[in-house]
């Protein structure tokens, strides 16, 4: 009889938790490059540059206050499209939730938030492309920066904040469905409504008097004007960057992504029970 105490074993191999999100992270991103999702990422952008800018110029170019309707359009059309990226976000969460993968990463030696961390990271990759195409096609139509370089990294450190509160809400969304199919809608009503009744489009006081207040404090005007004191203007009509301006912006974003990353907390321990 063999004496298993004298049976040499193998070492297991050290698990480093960076390798395994790299991993992870890669197997999101890489499929993006050959199924097309980076060319939808792209033309969605685009898409909503034209969808907006051409057929409200003239009518809405008038009513604004700043130098061209480009300047004043442009930060809302980074927000649909990183709005759009993240609908990606819920679609894939949803999509590892019906398939078992995320079954599987549970009964595997990974830590619990790895998985969530690669999606995240994935998430962000497609918003940078939203908000890089997003503001060249701004740059196309009249929009620039003109308070200089730190405002305009104030600009994209702000956008990429609501990026990550976006892509939180459609990962929570998708983990909580399991339904790859209803993701889209999900995102994409939330997304349009509040991109028509906010101030990206027209000023607050252009819109009925009943529907001001909404208007006025929903998180996407907050955004915008959060985007448009961060670009500026080459007239002095632009928000100014001031914490009274930037306060109600920041505080949607941070409380959407508590938000999700709670309920998603409680999503997933149901999921092991």
């Amino acid at each position: 009889m063999i004496d298993q105490s004298t049976v040499p074993h193998a070492a297991r191999p050290a698990v480093s938790t960076v390798q395994q999100w790299w991993v992870l992270t890669a197997r999101m991103i890489t499929p993006t490059l050959r199924n097309g999702e980076l060319a939808t990422q792209v033309i969605g952008s685009i898409v909503f540059t034209i969808g907006y800018y051409l057929p409200l110029k003239q009518l809405m170019g008038a009513v604004q206050p700043l130098s061209n309707y480009a300047q004043y359009l442009t930060p809302l059309i980074v927000l649909q499209a990183i709005w759009f990226a993240a609908v990606s976000a819920a679609f894939r969460s949803a999509t590892d939730s019906v398939q078992g993968i995320n079954r599987r990463f549970r009964a595997m030696p990974i830590a619990s938030l790895t998985p969530l961390a690669s999606r995240m990271t994935a998430s962000m990759y497609r918003c940078c492309i939203a908000l890089t195409v997003s503001v060249l096609c701004g740059y196309v139509i009249g929009f620039r920066f003109h308070e200089g370089v730190l405002y305009a990294a104030g600009f994209v450190g702000f956008a990429l904040l609501i990026g990550a509160a976006l892509a939180f809400i459609g990962d929570l969304i998708g983990i909580a469905t399991e339904n790859p199919e209803a993701t889209a809608p999900l995102m994409l009503v939330p997304q349009l409504t509040l991109g028509l009744a906010s101030v990206g489009l027209q000023p607050v006081e252009n819109f009925p008097e009943w529907i001001q207040g909404f208007v006025r404090n929903q998180p996407l005007s907050q955004w915008v004007y959060g985007l448009q004191a961060f670009a500026g203007d080459s007239t002095d009509a632009a928000p100014e960057v001031s914490w009274s301006v930037l306060a109600p912006g920041l505080a949607w974003a941070v409380a959407c992504i508590v938000v999700a990353v709670s309920l998603h907390t409680v999503v997933s321990r149901r999921r092991r029970s």
